[in-house]
């Protein structure tokens, strides 16, 4: 079974300051709740049960906001707002452990993922970047999936999306030997391509933030030398797993939001909102109260289509 999770959110975010100096990126709001507790109800329900947050010193309200607060709790219960009361409490299930390692120098994500090994141990487990939102808009969720797939093949799986021809020269793209897979199937992968010209990309599927892999990538990160940026890079290891076994790309069905800068955090925003239970309708009437005052510019149209 696959029951642990690594987040990694040591990160300063910096794509996102001045925000992102005070607020961790990952406890920005969309709509009414932190991007961290999208992602974490994602692994949820995919049924990951520890939740393990790879973390810095001045990262704790991200701890906190999944801790019990009994004042804010007693205040709710005394005034009769039991609504909120059960919304506070119910972020996580009661059989949803959250723990917390600290990343004590900023090494890469390979290092990252690293630092939970003394509580991965010998067990599967998967790995969610904490700015990367994945919605699924009601069919059944990648995430829980690739988990199935490597409970049936024990095959690592990669999630991949597909992306523009003209834009595989900012993303890591995957190669195959055969055909690439449909959206969401597998395929095993040959190598992952960082940022290759276009002319050459070997497919148009870039790497997402999700993975299911086996414990044995732990054994390769302790040995994987730094690279990129000079940080030890989880794909380095993914590499070197490749060499020994099969490793699989997953074609995501769903639709992402890169969080982690400011116009994909805003398209989130918009995303969620118009979606919103309690919200939807009014946040639908706001966008489009605001689209017809801004008119149908060519400005407007160009920065709606770069947002996507």
């Amino acid at each position: 079974m696959v029951k642990k999770a690594v987040l990694p959110v040591a990160g300063f975010g910096s794509r996102m300051l001045p925000a992102s100096k005070s607020i961790p990126k990952e406890m920005m709001p969309i709509v009414d709740r932190p991007v961290i507790e999208y992602v974490v109800k994602e692994a949820v329900r995919a049924g990951i049960k520890d939740i393990i947050l790879v973390s810095h010193s001045a990262k704790t309200a991200i701890e906190d906001y999944f801790d019990a607060q009994f004042e804010l709790e007693h205040q709710l219960e005394a005034k009769g707002k039991h609504a909120l009361l059960d919304e506070v409490r119910d972020i996580l299930p009661d059989d949803v452990n959250v723990i917390s390692v600290r990343q004590h120098q900023a090494l890469g994500l390979g290092h990252a993922v690293a630092c939970a090994a003394p509580i991965v141990g010998d067990e599967p487990f998967a790995v969610l970047l904490p700015d990367v939102l994945v919605d699924c808009d009601g069919e059944q969720e990648d995430l829980g999936v690739m988990v199935e797939k490597y409970l049936v093949s024990g095959t690592a799986q990669v999630m991949v999306e597909k992306v523009l021809a003209e834009r595989v020269d900012q993303y890591g793209i995957v190669a195959f030997k055969g055909e690439a897979p449909a959206p969401g199937g597998s395929a095993p992968m040959t190598a992952i391509v960082e940022k290759p010209a276009v002319e050459d990309a070997p497919s148009c599927l870039s790497v997402v933030g999700r993975y299911v892999l086996p414990a044995e990538i732990m054994g390769i990160l302790a040995e994987t030398p730094p690279g990129a940026g000079n940080e030890i890079q989880l794909t380095d290891a993914i590499a070197t797993l490749m060499e020994r076994v099969s490793v699989e790309a997953y074609a995501m069905r769903g639709r992402t939001f890169d969080c982690g800068n400011k116009a994909g955090y805003l398209q989130a925003i918009l995303h969620y909102a118009s979606r919103h239970a309690e919200l939807g309708a009014q946040a639908r009437d706001m966008m489009a109260a605001e689209l017809c005052e801004a008119g149908p510019s060519s400005k407007l149209k160009e920065r709606s289509k770069a947002a996507e």
